[in-house]
C-alpha cells in the first residue's frame, strides 16, 4: 500500500512550458516512486502507474476493468452519450468482450484495412492539392490533419460521399470540447439515427464495407445486434478521428523538431514505417500522460511491491512507460531508427486498438506524401505560439500554420 502519511499528488499536472514536451512530473514519478497516489478535480483519489512493466499489467491483467469504470460513467448519465460509453469495446471486460471483439473481427480483417491503402493515398493526395492552392500559410490542422481520417472513416464505413460534410460535422461536434455537454449529445444523437438508417440501407444493398461486413459477420449462431453495429461504429469513429488527426499534426512538429532525423527519413522513404512506430512511442496522444481509468476488481500487487487495493481507480501513463529507461534504451530521445520498440501507443491485451493497423496506414501515407511534395515544409508561427486545444483529453493542436 502507499504511505498513508504521503498526501496524494494534484492530477492532472500542469502543462509543460512546450506543446512537445510531458510534464516533467510524469517522469518524476517514474523514475521516483513508479506509483503515485493522486487526487482528481473531482476529490477522487486513484494511483498513477507509471513503468513500462506495471502499465501493460494494467492493460493485460484482468483485474483492472474497464467495464466498471464504463459502468460507472454511464449510470451518473441517462444520456445516448453515456449509455454508446457503456456499450462500446473500450468499456467492455471479458466475456462481453470477447464475444464482440471475436464478430468485429471477421468483417475489420488485416486484409480489408490493407485494401484501404491506395483509397487513403488518393485522399491524401487531394487534401494536398487542395491545400497547393491556398495562399500560405496554411493550416495543416483544419485543412489536413483532420479531414483525412474523418474521410477515411467513411470510406470505411460505407457512408455516401454526399453524407460526409454532415458527418464531419457531427463528428468535430462529439470529439471536440468536453465540455460542450449538449453539442456533444445532439452529435451522438444525429449519428446513432444516421447509422440506423444507413444500416437498414445496407442490410437491403450490402456493399463493399465494413458496416455490410459488420451486418454479415456470424460466429456460429451469434451475430451483432443493431444497437451493437451502431455503437461499434460510432466507436470506430471516436478512436479513428481525433487520434490520428492529432498524431499526424504532431508527429510534423517533432520531426521538425529534429531536422537531421528529418532529412534523413527524406532520404529513405522506405524507413517510413519504423519512424512513424517511433513517433507513436514517443508522441504523447493524451494532455494527461494516461488513457482510460481502470478500477481493480481485487488487491493487486505491482512489479515494485506496491500493492493496489481492491475498488481502486487505476491510471496507466502510457506517455511515461513508453520512454521508460529499463525498456527503452535512451528513451527520452526520439530516434528514428529505433529497432527494437515494444511500445504501448495501441494499448494491449484485449483492448489492443482494433484500428492500428489503419492508423499505422494513415499516418505512413500522410507523412510520406507530405515529405515528398513539401520537401521544404516548416512552421509558419515560432513553436512558442503553437496551443493545445482546451478541454480535450487527446493531446492535440488548435492549429498548425505551415509554409514549404
Amino acid at each position: 500500500m502507499s504511505d498513508a502519511t504521503t498526501e496524494p499528488i494534484a492530477f492532472p499536472f500542469p502543462d509543460p512550458p512546450s506543446v512537445c514536451d510531458l510534464p516533467p512530473e510524469l517522469a518524476e514519478v517514474r523514475d521516483g516512486r513508479s506509483v503515485a497516489e493522486v487526487r482528481f478535480p473531482d476529490g477522487i483519489t486513484g494511483y498513477l502507474v507509471t513503468k513500462h512493466a506495471d502499465v501493460r499489467k494494467v492493460l493485460v491483467d484482468s483485474r483492472f476493468s474497464s467495464k466498471v469504470m464504463a459502468s460507472a460513467a454511464a449510470a451518473m448519465s441517462e444520456t445516448e452519450t453515456g449509455k454508446l460509453m457503456n456499450e462500446s469495446l473500450v468499456g467492455m471486460d471479458a466475456p462481453e468482450h470477447t464475444r464482440l471483439r471475436k464478430l468485429v473481427s471477421r468483417g475489420f480483417t488485416a486484409r480489408r484495412v490493407e485494401s484501404l491503402r491506395p483509397r487513403v493515398r488518393e485522399l491524401v493526395a487531394e487534401l494536398l492539392d487542395e491545400m497547393e492552392t491556398k495562399p500560405r500559410p496554411v493550416d495543416l490542422v483544419k485543412n489536413f490533419s483532420l479531414p483525412l481520417p474523418v474521410r477515411v472513416v467513411c470510406e470505411l464505413l460505407g457512408v455516401p460521399a454526399g453524407d460526409q460534410d454532415t458527418f464531419h460535422a457531427w463528428s468535430n461536434a462529439l470529439l471536440g470540447d468536453w465540455q460542450q455537454v449538449v453539442e456533444k449529445e445532439a452529435a451522438t444523437v444525429a449519428l446513432v439515427k444516421y447509422f440506423g438508417e444507413l444500416l437498414e440501407a445496407k442490410r437491403k444493398a450490402p456493399a463493399d464495407d465494413l458496416m455490410s461486413a459488420l451486418i454479415a459477420a456470424r460466429e456460429d449462431d451469434d451475430t451483432l445486434t443493431e444497437r451493437e453495429i451502431i455503437a461499434l461504429c460510432i466507436g470506430i469513429l471516436s478512436a479513428g478521428h481525433e487520434t490520428t488527426a492529432n498524431q499526424i499534426s504532431m508527429f510534423l512538429v517533432q520531426l521538425l523538431r529534429h531536422p537531421e532525423q528529418l532529412e534523413a527519413l527524406k532520404a529513405d522513404p522506405a524507413a517510413l514505417p519504423q519512424a512513424v512506430d517511433e513517433l507513436l512511442r514517443f508522441v504523447p496522444l493524451t494532455t494527461t500522460g494516461g488513457i482510460i481509468p481502470r478500477l481493480t476488481t481485487a488487491e493487486v500487487e505491482l512489479g515494485n511491491g506496491e500493492v493496489l487495493p481492491a475498488g481502486a481507480v487505476v491510471l496507466p501513463a502510457v506517455a511515461t512507460a513508453n520512454r521508460d529507461p529499463e525498456v527503452f534504451e535512451d528513451g527520452e530521445r526520439l530516434d528514428l531508427t529505433r529497432a527494437v520498440n515494444p511500445h504501448l501507443a495501441f494499448g494491449a491485451g484485449i483492448h489492443y486498438c482494433l484500428g492500428a493497423q489503419l492508423a499505422r496506414i494513415e499516418l505512413q501515407e500522410a507523412l510520406g506524401a507530405l515529405l515528398e511534395r513539401m520537401p521544404q515544409v516548416r512552421l509558419a508561427v515560432p513553436e512558442s505560439e503553437l496551443r493545445l486545444k482546451p478541454a480535450s483529453i487527446i493531446r492535440g493542436l488548435e492549429s498548425l500554420p505551415i509554409t514549404w
